[in-house]
């Protein structure tokens, strides 16, 4: 038994003449008529009543009538989803990313809820504002972004919130601590991106130092994580926060990082992408977000 078939007895049924049916299949009368009674001798049942100069169904052919309609729409079904898959699979899903995502992003790629399904990935490493501009004008399909919760024209799935953690020269006597109190820090130079550079970072960590009770005595102009870590750890007095999923970035036994006391120092990361983004896409990075909300929550727990 071939689909065609069915569609051939579909066709017929709802035209009750073998000629329209086969102007609607587009094919010849004789192929239409053929492949019915081959179908009709492969169920071993008469479909229609030929008998008069009018086509009429048979009782068997009325009562098969809806079941075959439901084959031919799970083929409309399968053939739409296969098309799309193959589109899914032959686009690149591009993402703006920044430097200190770490295993965040691998925690990311493995909450996927379709591992499997082939889509490709291209990463883009951009500073924040222009990962916003590039997902706004369609060049990205989506970009982590930190902080930042709103934007015309954009959507934001919240992905996680992880404690920043204080990274000072091991020799310092802070360093003998498991963990510090902000307010420990206040005599010592605060390495960090300048406001303009980082606005997000900066205001939140001002303003976690003036709720601690002092205004943060600002280092030399930061001119990139690396390079001040490399600073402190030659031994020039200063301390700075970093992301956890940065952490890996410190290979200097010079460096020790600690967490903080009291209410931890967070800055929360987004996904974005269009408020248009195709339905299917959004559906999936939706669930993806989802289980990696969980995944560092149940990290942060255990860390407590």
């Amino acid at each position: 038994m071939e689909l065609r078939q069915i569609q051939y007895f579909i066709a017929v049924a709802e035209e009750l003449h073998f000629g329209r049916a086969a102007e609607r299949l587009h094919i010849g009368q004789p192929a239409v008529s053929q492949q019915v009674r081959r179908l009709e001798r492969e169920l071993r049942t008469q479909l229609f009543d030929r008998s008069s100069r009018a086509v009429t169904l048979t009782p068997a052919g009325r009562a098969l009538l809806p079941e075959g309609r439901e084959l031919l729409k799970a083929l409309d079904c399968f053939v739409a989803k296969a098309e799309r898959l193959a589109t899914r699979n032959e686009a690149a899903f591009r993402v703006g990313i920044s430097s200190a995502l770490g295993q965040r992003l691998d925690d990311f790629l493995d909450a996927l809820p379709d591992p499997g399904s082939g889509t490709r990935f291209e990463f883009q490493t951009l500073d924040a504002h222009t990962r916003l501009e590039e997902v706004r004008a369609g060049r990205l399909d989506a970009a982590f972004i930190r902080g930042v919760e709103n934007a015309p024209g954009l959507r934001f799935l919240t992905l996680w919130c992880d404690p920043l953690v204080v990274a000072l020269p091991v020799v310092h006597p802070l360093a003998e601590r498991d963990r510090l109190d902000l307010v420990d820090l206040a005599g010592l130079p605060l390495r960090i991106a300048s406001r303009s550079e980082n606005p997000v970072l900066f205001d939140t960590v001002v303003a976690a130092c003036r709720k601690a009770g002092f205004e943060p005595a600002l280092g030399p102009p930061f001119t990139g994580l690396q390079d001040t870590l490399a600073e402190i750890g030659a031994g020039a007095a200063g301390w700075t926060l970093m992301y956890p999923t940065a952490a890996g970035m410190v290979s200097s036994r010079r460096i020790a990082l600690r967490p903080l006391n009291g209410e931890p120092i967070t800055i929360r990361m987004f996904l974005a992408l269009r408020e248009d983004a195709e339905p299917g896409r959004l559906e999936l990075l939706t669930a993806t977000s989802a289980k990696v909300r969980r995944k560092v929550a149940e990290e942060n727990r255990q860390l407590d």
